[in-house]
């Protein structure tokens, strides 16, 4: 099991340059599990993509139910003190600390390509990228 942030899920379901690294972490783990917050973090990245036609509206449709049919069981609400403890550690938005503490608290990595995370949490956070080629924190 890992945890994903939005942006990992949203280079899993819009194809785009990241879209084959998301599908190889999607291989070597395909347990993928977010904070509640990755629905609305979503909708507004597909958002901009129908607002400037990069995908029409039958694309952004299949893009969000194809993710919530695979979050969906998946999703979990994150205590306000275990979000504000990594606020406190870090620079980190703390709509960035939801996923940083539930990855902490399920002792499992944070798959995610914000810079920010990766260099507050190397302890919990590797990169798309690192953890696509197999490697381990």
């Amino acid at each position: 099991m890992i945890v994903v942030d939005v942006n990992t899920l949203a280079y899993l379901w819009i194809p785009g340059e990241m879209t084959a690294l998301a599908e190889s972490a999607l291989a070597r783990d395909p347990h993928w599990v977010s904070s509640i917050l990755w629905r609305s973090e979503f909708r507004n990245i597909l958002a901009g993509y129908l607002r400037r036609g990069d995908l029409d509206g039958a694309a952004v449709d299949r893009c969000i139910h194809g993710a919530e049919s695979q979050l969906t069981g998946h999703e979990y609400l994150i205590p306000s003190e275990l979000v504000m403890e990594k606020v406190a550690a870090s620079k980190c938005s703390a709509y960035d600390c939801e996923y940083v503490a539930l990855a902490a608290d399920l002792e499992v990595t944070l798959v995610t390509s914000d810079q920010q995370i990766l260099t507050a949490f190397p302890a919990i956070a590797m990169s798309l990228k690192s953890f696509a080629a197999g490697d381990t924190i």
